[in-house]
C-alpha cells in the first residue's frame, strides 16, 4: 500500500537548507546536550548528526527497556529561531542479538523552548509549546520529513530546546523508543549565548502559560539535565 499523502510537513531528501531554513547543527552546543532515560550515556548527543549523515542507522538513541519516554535537552551556542524539526527512526525493532529488547519509532513528541529545569515529573504536567504526531518510519524510507513548528513565535530567539518523546509507534505502552536522527532547521541570530542570557535576565522570561492550539496537528503551551559519560 502506498503511504498517505503528506500534509503539514515537507520531505527533505538532499538539502541542508531550503525554505524551512538552514541546518542548525553548527549552532548546537554538543557539550550542553543531555538526555534522560537513555539506554547508553551520550547517545542523545550522538543522534544530533550532521545533515549529510541523517540517513545513517548508527549511532542510535534508545530508551531504557520497557519505558518509551525520552527527554532530550539541546543547548545552542547562540540565540536561534527554529522553523522545523526532523526525526528519523527505524521500523519496529524486534529482539535480536544486537537489540536485546523490542524498540519502536517515536510517535508523540512535545517541545519546550528555553527550559533547562525539566524532568519527567514536571514535563508530564506542563502544556507543551508544540506537540507533534510523527509519521511511522515506513513513510520516509529514503529521506526525512520536516515538521514546521507552530506557533512560530514560540521558537524565535531561543537558547535551548527540550524534546519529550512521550510515546512510540508500538501497540503496547511498555516498549522502548528508538531514534536515529534529530535535525533542526532555522536561522542563527549571531548573538552569542552569554549576551542573550544577560538580556533575558534583565527582561524576564514567560514560562508555563498556555496559548491556543496551533496548526499542523500541534498544540501550544511552555529543557532537562543528566550526566553523560564520555
Amino acid at each position: 500500500m502506498d503511504p498517505p499523502e503528506c500534509s503539514g510537513h515537507s520531505h527533505d531528501h538532499e538539502h541542508a537548507g531550503d525554505d524551512l531554513g538552514l541546518s542548525l547543527r553548527p549552532q548546537i552546543d554538543l557539550d550542553g546536550v543531555s538526555c534522560l532515560n537513555e539506554e547508553v550515556a551520550g547517545m542523545g548527543r550522538s543522534i544530533l548528526k550532521l545533515h549529510e549523515d541523517r540517513l545513517t542507522a548508527e549511532p542510535v538513541l534508545r530508551s531504557q527497556e520497557d519505558d518509551p519516554e525520552l527527554l532530550l535537552y539541546i543547548q545552542f551556542t547562540e540565540a536561534v529561531t527554529v522553523f522545523s524539526i526532523a526525526v528519523r527512526s527505524v521500523s519496529n525493532n524486534n529482539n535480536n542479538d544486537q537489540q536485546p529488547y523490542a524498540a519502536a519509532a517515536p510517535k508523540t513528541l512535545k517541545l519546550f523552548p528555553n527550559r533547562d529545569d525539566l524532568d519527567f515529573d514536571t514535563v508530564r504536567e506542563l502544556a507543551a509549546d508544540a506537540t507533534l504526531e510523527l509519521l511511522p518510519p515506513e513513510h520516509f524510507v529514503d529521506g526525512t520529513i520536516d515538521y514546521p513548528l507552530r506557533p512560530a513565535g514560540r521558537f524565535q530567539n531561543i537558547l535551548s530546546l527540550t524534546l519529550f518523546f512521550e510515546a512510540n509507534q508500538a501497540a503496547e505502552d511498555d516498549v522502548a523508543t528508538i531514534v536515529t536522527f534529530v535535525g533542526l532547521k532555522g536561522k542563527g541570530s549571531g548573538q552569542k549565548r552569554m549576551v542573550v542570557e544577560a538580556v533575558y535576565e534583565s527582561q524576564g522570561m514567560p514560562k508555563d502559560h498556555k496559548v491556543p492550539d496551533g496548526e499542523y496537528g500541534m498544540s501550544a503551551g511552555f529543557g532537562a539535565e543528566s550526566e553523560f559519560g564520555d
